[in-house]
């Protein structure tokens, strides 16, 4: 007789669970797919949902918003006031209207003919770090490719010069220790990102500057020059914010694909040749998206009650949509803990769904095929040395350490 799996509070906090969280979430979609957690401050409640359906629904539900009630807990606290200005306008946190306005005049501007015609210049860029790679025997994954291509391809699309490359990278990092879902000291964690995001407000600032005085093919320029649908200008402080929101999401997220989808093809030999022989094609990028998402949950606010699998998630509450254990739900796809790269993976919810699916999607998967490919025909010897330090961190979850070496 087997011993039942432990129920573990969530959010997790062992090191190894968040690592390899999928048995835990198997554990709650099948005896507790609502997972409630009373608030230990006074403030709301917290509702965990396990289920593809139940987190698809509360992806779209009209009742479920972004932005938090009348008296919860702010996101960043108030003496923080330059990070506060600069998230406020992120559309990851914003409700309609205003996130409908700002979405629409951002997505005319980044379109796949302009993700289409970054593709050979991600290629260049994917190539150039194997080639550092194969200078060493030994290498940290994360460090020398699974982190830089993002940022060096989302400076393409902005139009950062070079030599601003590994200091926009930097701030990038230190913004993103603001996350709530991450450890350590929360003073020095806003701290850090206070001082980024005043760095990089500035300097976006002085870009926008420069694009209006001088034109370029990049996306800064495409959101300064007026719509001729004659939608509203964004004003400079939301282009500002914007250049900001797409740098940070679009290099976290795409570092946690590029590393997690190494961790689990290396194992499978077959899956390696299949990848340097036919390169990987876009279904295979969902596939490993659907297997382990780089972004394991998402937060609504609920503006009205909802009634979720026989538990009603209250008004004022708070819902945690866990992507990953939906993705990894045998009534979505079967045999759901097998990764298949010729599986047609449907609608996995790796990027969300509804009015804020991924604005990036496009671009993420590009990097994906286009880096992963690269990487594995490049370095043709390519294995772990040693075991992968994840981060503590469960919403952009992912190895912050890799050891391979490369022949």
């Amino acid at each position: 007789m087997t011993t039942p799996t432990r129920l573990a509070p969530f959010p997790l906090t062992d090191p190894a669970q968040i690592t390899d969280p999928y048995p835990q979430y198997r554990h709650c979609r099948e005896t507790d797919p609502v997972h409630r957690v009373p608030s230990t401050d006074g403030g709301p409640d917290t509702s965990y949902l396990f289920r593809y359906d139940d987190v698809s629904r509360l992806l779209r539900a009209k009742q479920a918003g972004r932005e938090p009630p009348p008296g919860a807990t702010p996101l960043i606290p108030a003496r923080y006031g330059t990070l506060r200005q600069v998230v406020a306008d992120w559309l990851v946190f914003l409700d309609p209207p205003r996130h409908t306005l700002l979405r629409a005049v951002v997505a005319q501007r980044f379109t796949a003919g302009m993700i289409e015609d970054l593709r050979p210049r991600i290629e260049r860029l994917a190539h150039s770090l194997t080639s550092e790679l194969r200078r060493h025997d030994h290498a940290d994954l994360v460090e020398g490719f699974a982190a830089p291509l993002p940022i060096l391809v989302i400076s393409e699309l902005l139009g950062i010069p070079a030599a601003d490359r590994r200091w926009i990278r930097a701030q990038a990092l230190a913004l993103q220790r603001a996350n709530s879902s991450r450890g350590g000291d929360p003073d020095r964690r806003f701290s850090a990102a206070q001082s980024a995001a005043r760095q990089l407000l500035g300097y976006f600032s002085d870009e926008i500057g420069r694009r209006r005085r001088a034109p370029r093919r990049d996306l800064i320029t495409h959101l300064v020059t007026a719509d001729p649908s004659g939608a509203p200008p964004m004003t400079d402080d939301e282009i500002a914010a914007t250049s900001i929101h797409l740098l940070t999401a679009g290099h976290e997220t795409s570092t946690n694909l590029i590393g997690k989808a190494v961790l689990a093809l290396l194992p499978r030999t077959g899956l390696c040749e299949q990848v340097r022989s036919g390169g990987l094609t876009l279904d295979a990028v969902d596939e490993l998206i659907r297997y382990d998402a780089p972004v394991q949950m998402v937060t609504r606010w609920m503006r009205e009650p909802l009634l979720v699998d026989g538990h009603e998630i209250p008004a004022g509450s708070r819902a945690v949509l866990v992507l990953g254990s939906a993705n990894r739900d045998p009534a979505y796809v079967p045999d759901p803990d097998r990764l298949d790269l010729h599986r047609t993976a449907g609608r996995h919810l790796g990027f969300g769904l509804g009015i804020h699916y991924c604005l990036g999607a496009a671009l993420a998967r590009a990097e994906a095929q286009i880096g992963l490919t690269a990487l594995f025909r490049d370095l043709p010897g390519l294995s772990l040395a040693g075991p992968p330090a994840y981060a503590d961190d469960l919403v952009f979850h992912g190895p912050s350490r890799v050891p391979i070496r490369t022949r």
